[in-house]
């Protein structure tokens, strides 16, 4: 007779609802210890706590007396439980240094100026509950995390526990807020302050030592990306990869030598040249288009770069690609040429409009005359240029985009600020009013330039900007593996 054995039944929970872990001792009670403690320290560029220390001390001169809070956000739901990646708000960074999800800053008046306090959410650790149950601050989901005092010794600062500014409530009524700290203001009493955004503004175009370090070093880490990514062309368009494998490549370097792209990677081949904000990326690079590659580094203390090249995929621009190129390159220089101290903001505008409006009308292109074409009634030729072509640059691709026009496009040019200037011609596959051989080609010219006190230094000149050094340039990178 055959025996036949069974496993043993193993006793099941009555009913069918999923246990839940905190409410069982047993569990609580294991997982609570036999951890080794891991001490771990925040990872800070060098000068961090002292440049925020002086971005805090601006910020109390400017408005004395005053409590003043600003917060570091928190990451969007993409759906459901998951959480789009968080990226601090670039004040509170710029306040602070600190990207921990859930801070908030306060400035408390005191004689002199401002106690400064950053409040910290704490880490759940082996023994509170959080540890295993909160996906934004459990040590089990995210790993050991820096705790309040080595924030405090990092930043040199004052670090308090969050809901330690809870009981502080009251003190917080009629104190000015940042908007991202709307959801704090509402249930203490507080109020969202345009003269607070205002002031943080105004105070951060203008860099310091500091910020203008971070800045290159962005900079020069996106020139590498534009050489990872020509390399990678022959490969793109031998392989069918496409546009996508380019953005991906700069993606990937951007996330390994800094903090990651500082906004989304715009690969544009041919057709998809011309239009503007192309980050589908979901196109073939074609062999003989023009292929515009605009990327920028974002470094670990948030400061990106914002640079944009038009290069020859097969090494050699067209005639009319070249063409192209070369009137924009001619707008460029104009614009360049008005960056420095003391100079409207708006002049390289101007500068750079005018050439590309006696360009456009030289070929014939304008229903009017150039100067019907540049005054405020007309502006036939935004036809082909119909976005800004420069902007300040800083924790922000489009930094201080809220100021007022007065403290920005209206303010004439100081050492310190760091700006874009970016003219191009966006020639759309589908506009029936180019003649056929301009149809489907889209070239930009981007560089990073530093006001300097006697005139500007671009931090990009790493890349070239003119037809022949670019085709040079292009020429000794394609498949080279950079």
């Amino acid at each position: 007779m055959t025996h036949h054995h069974t496993a043993p039944v193993r006793p099941r929970f009555a009913g069918t609802r999923y246990p839940r872990l905190a409410e069982i001792p047993a569990f609580t009670e294991f997982i609570a210890s036999g951890w080794d403690d891991v001490a771990v320290h925040p990872t800070l560029p060098a000068g961090t706590a002292a440049a925020a220390a002086s971005h805090r001390a601006r910020l109390s001169a400017a408005l004395p007396g005053k409590t003043l809070v600003v917060a570091a956000g928190a990451a969007p739901i993409r759906n459901d439980d998951a959480a789009y990646g968080f990226r601090a708000d670039s004040s509170f960074v710029w306040l602070t240094g600190c990207q921990v999800e859930g801070a908030l800053l306060v400035m408390w008046p005191a004689a002199g100026g401002h106690d400064a306090v950053l409040y910290l959410p704490r880490p759940f650790r082996p023994g509170d509950a959080g540890f295993f149950s909160d996906a934004a601050h459990g040590e089990l989901w995210v790993g050991p995390s820096a705790g309040l005092p080595e924030w405090s010794d990092a930043l040199q600062v004052t670090v308090e526990p969050l809901e330690s500014l809870e009981v502080r409530h009251a003190d917080l009524r009629g104190a000015q807020a940042a908007r991202s700290a709307a959801p704090l203001a509402t249930t203490a009493g507080a109020s969202v302050s345009p003269e607070l955004e205002r002031t943080l503004s105004r105070l951060r175009m203008v860099k310091d030592e500091w910020e203008i370090t971070q800045l290159r070093a962005a900079v020069d880490a996106t020139v590498g990306g534009f050489a990872a990514v020509v390399a990678e062309v022959p490969r793109a368009i031998a392989d069918s990869l496409g546009e996508r494998w380019l953005q991906g490549t700069f993606d990937r370097h951007a996330r390994t030598f800094g903090n990651g792209p500082g906004y989304s990677t715009i690969v544009g081949s041919g057709a998809h040249a011309p239009i503007l904000h192309w980050v589908r990326c979901d196109g073939p690079i074609l062999p003989h288009a023009a292929l515009l590659l605009d990327m920028g580094v974002e470094t670990h203390s948030l400061y990106t770069a914002d640079v944009t090249r038009t290069v020859p995929a097969g090494g050699t621009f067209t005639s009319a690609q070249r063409a192209v190129h070369d009137l924009v390159e001619k707008a460029h220089r104009a614009g360049l040429e008005q960056i420095r101290p003391g100079t409207p903001y708006l002049d390289f505008h101007f500068a750079a409009m005018e050439v590309v409006a006696q360009g456009l009308h030289d070929w014939g292109l304008l229903p009017v005359s150039v100067d019907e074409a540049l005054s405020p009634e007309g502006q036939q030729h935004r036809r082909y240029l119909a976005c800004g072509i420069g902007h300040h640059l800083g924790l922000d691709v489009h930094d201080c985009s809220q100021a007022h026009y007065e403290d920005y496009m209206g303010a004439d040019l100081e050492p310190g600020v760091v700006m874009t200037v970016e003219p191009g011609l966006y020639f759309h596959a589908h506009d029936l009013t180019l003649p056929p051989e301009l149809r489907g080609i889209g070239v930009r010219l981007e560089d990073d330039i530093l006001v300097t006190e006697s005139g500007s230094e671009v931090l990009s000149d790493g890349l070239p900007i003119d037809a022949d050094g670019i085709e040079q340039w292009t020429r000794g990178h394609l498949g080279s593996g950079a």
